[in-house]
C-alpha cells in the first residue's frame, strides 16, 4: 500500500527571509498503530510528521491527526495543525472550514485568500507568576524579568529582542529542570512580540516556529498591551511569523504563509 505525502513550511515570510517551520504530511486510509506512526516519523526525522486520516467517510470536513517528532509523539502541534490544513485543502480539495480531532481534543482551520491559512486554537492561559529558577537563568545566560508557568511551554520574560536575539542556551543545564519547555519572549521593536521556543528535553532542542507556544503568548501579550490583533516574530535561525488574533470563547486564530516544498509516495507494509 502506498500512502501520498508532502512535505510542507508554514508560517514562512520570504520577504523578511523567514523559512519557518516543517511538516511531512501523511494521508491514510486507515489509522496505523503508534509504533508504526513513530518509525515513518523518524525515517522522514522532520520537527513533526503530522498523519491524516477520516474514519467518518460521509463527512468531508472531518479529519483525525496525530503528529509525531522522530523521537515521541506531540500532544499538541500548531504548524503541524497548518501544515494539514494545507494538505487538506490543496491535495485533498477540502472546501472551508476543516475540523481536526486529536487525541486531547480538536481545532479547526481554513484556507485564506493571498496565500496563507490560518488555525483556531484553544488559548493556553497563564496559570500562575512564579519565582525565577536559578537554573533558568543560568541556562538561558541572560537576565530574566519574569517566570509565568502554564499547561503546555512556560513563559519567560525578558528584556529586549536584541537580548533575545543574542540568547545562547545552554541546554544541559536546561534539562536540570523538570519543565518540559521555555517560550523565552520578549516586547518586538517592529512588531507587537518577540520569542523562541525552547525544548531541551526532546532531540530538537530549539523550534523554529511553534503555533503552541503562540497559543499561549498571544492571550498573554494580548493583555499587557490591549490588543486582540497583533504580529509575532519567532527568532530562530529559521525564523517564523504569526498573525494572532484574540476570539471569543478563549480561542485564537494564528495565520501564516505556507510552501509545498516536495511530495511523494509512502510505501507501507
Amino acid at each position: 500500500m502506498q500512502s501520498h505525502f508532502s512535505l510542507i513550511e508554514v508560517f514562512d515570510d520570504p520577504s523578511q527571509g523567514f523559512k519557518g517551520n516543517t511538516s511531512t504530511v501523511v494521508w491514510l486510509e486507515k489509522e496505523p498503530d503508534a509504533a508504526s506512526m513513530q518509525a515513518i516519523a523518524a525515517d522522514f526525522n522532520q520537527p513533526a510528521t503530522t498523519f491524516l486520516w477520516s474514519e467518518d467517510k460521509s463527512s468531508a470536513s472531518e479529519f483525525r491527526v496525530r503528529w509525531f517528532a522522530p523521537d515521541a509523539e506531540i500532544g499538541l502541534c500548531g504548524h503541524g495543525s497548518l501544515a494539514a490544513i494545507v494538505y487538506l485543502s490543496i491535495q485533498r480539495s477540502v472546501k472551508g472550514t476543516i475540523t481536526l480531532y486529536f487525541p486531547e481534543g480538536q481545532l479547526q482551520g481554513e484556507m485564506q485568500e493571498g496565500g496563507k491559512c490560518s488555525i483556531i486554537l484553544d488559548a493556553i492561559p497563564v496559570l500562575s507568576e512564579d519565582k525565577i529558577p536559578e537554573v533558568l537563568e543560568a541556562g538561558l545566560g541572560i537576565p530574566v524579568k519574569a517566570y509565568y508557568a502554564t499547561t503546555n511551554k512556560h513563559i519567560v520574560v525578558v528584556e529586549s529582542e536584541e537580548s533575545l536575539k543574542n540568547m545562547k542556551p545552554n541546554f544541559a543545564k536546561l534539562r536540570e529542570s523538570a519543565a518540559f519547555g521555555y517560550a523565552v519572549t520578549a516586547p518586538g521593536d517592529e512588531v507587537d512580540f518577540v520569542s523562541r521556543t525552547l525544548v531541551p528535553h526532546v532531540q530538537q532542542l530549539e523550534d523554529p516556529a511553534t503555533g503552541s507556544s503562540h497559543a499561549a503568548l498571544a492571550p498573554f501579550w494580548g493583555k499587557k498591551l490591549e490588543k486582540k490583533r497583533m504580529v509575532g516574530h519567532q527568532l530562530s535561525k529559521r525564523g517564523g511569523k504569526f498573525a494572532c488574533e484574540l476570539v471569543e470563547g478563549d480561542r485564537v486564530i494564528l495565520s501564516g504563509q505556507f510552501n509545498i516544498l516536495a511530495e511523494g509516495k509512502l510505501k507501507q507494509e
